[in-house]
């Protein structure tokens, strides 16, 4: 055996460095060098040099990360972050939410290409969802001129807990009990399915596209229909001994009240809840109910009914947050979710309460701000999952190609 190939030799290792490399970025979807230092325990010169070989191989793509730039000093050096090369492949990033699904077409460095919306009874027309994501992902891959080998994977954000014990399909989503929906579409689609809570997926892509690009401590407060929680702990998503943490929705805070669709009552949810934020607010004379865009857009016209409602709905959140923030330390609170519009009426409750919650420490509070994405940050997380799956042998024959094409 040649020492040049032998087990421990420089060529073997400096492979083994490459792999680390690329690696680090895939599964970050997008990472300063810093990033990769931390997360691979090679040296500064090491990092330094192989991101170097591998920007001229067009392995990885380097762009200016703006929004740090914007808050550093004039002199030095402008952050970067390292992607894998956008052109060596694409994924799709699917949302199942209760009431719709968002679609979307992205390259490997998570830019959207195409996206479609649309409203369906998720709950109960599995078999619909599931045909409708088979043919919108065809006909995306067509509007952007993609060849269907291209396709490396996809991610599925779901509105439920995603048990990483059990194969059945999600708990609270009526018709999808005895579907596993990863091995359903990786049927239809032809390409390795991954799946996440839209909750933890909301965390992710805030952490690699949105607010929180450089908290490694992190807690995503996801307000929609439901109320979930995803967090990162350490630089590194933390989905508990069998993937169901972050059930933030259906934590108690108002022992007694009214009954949760989980069986239990006083549920965070019910409180604050789109379903409790729009049965709370009075209609107009004979209209019907208002839905909850009808509740952001009274809040934002200065309804004193609808603001405080929102800030009743945050004064929960916060309440829910304390014992977190508390056990957890996190550096950053971020609100996503459709709620999340209201802005400052629903951020203000949100921090009364979770600062008075909070033992005093002599620290700084945690900050709480609105999330980046809006109401894409599900389909973003939901894109950077597939990124961060995609087999690395084929996504290293698919770079190659770019490189050389």
């Amino acid at each position: 055996m040649s020492s040049v190939n032998a087990p421990g030799s420089l060529k073997n290792l400096r492979r083994r460095n490459r792999d680390l490399v690329l690696r680090a970025v895939q599964a970050g979807g997008a990472a300063s060098r810093v990033d990769i230092i931390r997360e691979t325990g090679l040296s500064r010169t090491t990092v330094s040099s192989l991101v170097g070989q591998l920007l001229a191989e067009g392995l990885l793509a380097e762009s200016t990360d703006r929004r740090a730039t914007q808050t550093a000093t004039q002199t030095g050096r402008p952050p970067t972050r390292l992607t894998l090369e956008p052109s060596a492949g694409a994924v799709v990033g699917i949302h199942l939410r209760h009431d719709g699904i968002r679609l979307a077409v992205a390259d490997m460095a998570g830019t959207v290409l195409s996206e479609v919306v649309v409203d369906l009874d998720v709950d109960h027309r599995a078999d619909a969802a599931l045909t409708f994501v088979e043919e919108a992902t065809s006909d995306l891959l067509d509007d952007t001129g993609l060849d269907r080998g291209r396709l490396l994977g996809a991610g599925v954000a779901v509105s439920s807990p995603v048990r990483t014990l059990s194969r059945r399909g999600p708990a609270l989503l009526a018709t999808w009990q005895d579907i596993n929906i990863g091995v359903a579409l990786d049927e239809r689609l032809g390409v390795p399915v991954r799946v996440g809570n839209d909750a933890n997926l909301g965390a992710t892509a805030e952490r690699v596209f949105g607010a929180a690009r450089h908290a490694r401590n992190l807690v995503y407060v996801m307000l929609n229909e439901g109320v979930g929680a995803g967090l990162y702990l350490d630089g590194r998503p933390y989905l508990g001994a069998k993937g169901v943490a972050g059930e933030f929705g259906h934590v108690v805070v108002a022992p007694g009240g009214q009954v949760c669709r989980c069986g239990n009552r006083g549920c965070l949810e019910t409180v604050a809840g789109a379903a409790a934020l729009t049965t709370a607010l009075p209609s107009s004379a004979g209209a019907g109910a208002p839905d909850l865009d009808e509740v952001l857009a009274a809040c934002a016209a200065g309804d004193p009914g609808a603001l405080r409602i929102v800030a009743d709905a945050g004064r929960a959140v916060g309440t829910a947050l304390a014992g977190m923030c508390t056990m957890l330390d996190p550096d950053l609170v971020v609100i996503g979710g459709r709620t999340a519009d209201a802005g400052k009426p629903l951020i203000d409750g949100i921090t009364e309460t979770l600062h008075r919650g909070i033992p005093p420490t002599g620290e700084p509070i945690v900050p709480v701000v609105t999330g980046q994405l809006g109401a894409r940050a599900e389909v973003l997380g939901a894109i950077a999952l597939a990124v961060a799956t995609a087999p690395l042998t084929v996504l290293n024959d698919g770079l190659a190609d770019a490189a050389t094409s």
